[in-house]
């Protein structure tokens, strides 16, 4: 019920700031909003909770931790707030948004090793065990994963705008060493899965097989919006 709750009031603290926005807002952008909070609530409410079947739990894993931060990286949250905040308040989110520690959490060199660290953590120990016989410990690592998922995805796509963005190869690169980690992890869990789970094979293959669809997926994000990029600069020198 917290899930539902949480994720509601998120959908519509979005949808009234695009009612607020100074400029016409992308439809595109609000449902690709509404169904990252609409994926992030199914698997805090469903899967995610499923902690002794490890193929359920694997599904809700890629659901809050790769697919739901990347609808809502490409939803643009922060652009949307600059855009709605009154001019005096936009200041304010710029300001904090060049603040050493949210530099430091959207450069792709920390933000996408912390994510798989995190996974590690929780997989790797005995933490995911711990998570059946502690609802508030399972409430925050679920936070953590969306959370983590979404500045690590943010932080390759690029699709806010954020003071000294690191360029496309270095994005590149740390995207290609996240999925290496996350593709190494499933291989560990699949010999050694975690005890007391079902499951453990099948779970480990959705991990394997799911992680790299989705981080194809945002590969071919992140190609098209460099692409795109290098067509409007060559548009923008060329003569009249």
């Amino acid at each position: 019920m917290t899930a539902v709750v949480l994720a509601l009031l998120t959908a519509g603290a979005y949808v009234g700031a695009t009612w607020r926005c100074r400029s016409p807002w992308p439809l595109a952008r609000t449902a690709s909003w509404l169904a990252g909070v609409a994926a992030a609530a199914v698997a805090v409410a469903g899967p995610m909770g499923a902690h002794g079947d490890l193929r359920a739990h694997m599904a809700g894993h890629l659901l809050l931790g790769m697919a739901a931060p990347l609808l809502l990286v490409l939803a643009a949250p922060v652009t949307l707030a600059l855009r709605a905040l009154p001019p005096a308040g936009a200041r304010r989110l710029a300001r904090l948004l060049r603040a050493a520690p949210l530099r430091w959490l959207a450069d792709p060199l920390v933000a996408v090793p912390l994510n798989a660290a995190g996974l590690w953590l929780l997989y790797g120990t005995g933490l995911h065990g711990a998570l059946a016989h502690s609802p508030a410990l399972s409430a925050g690592v679920s936070a953590h994963v969306l959370v983590a998922g979404y500045l690590a995805t943010a932080s390759v796509l690029a699709v806010d705008p954020a003071p000294h963005r690191r360029g496309v190869g270095v994005r590149a690169l740390a995207l290609a060493g996240g999925a290496a980690a996350h593709d190494v992890l499933a291989k560990v869990l699949y010999a050694h899965p975690p005890a007391g789970t079902v499951g453990a094979e099948e779970g480990a293959r959705l991990m394997y097989d799911g992680g790299t669809v989705l981080t194809l997926v945002t590969a071919a994000v992140l190609w098209r919006r460099w692409y795109t990029s290098r067509e409007a600069v060559r548009a923008a020198v060329q003569p009249a």
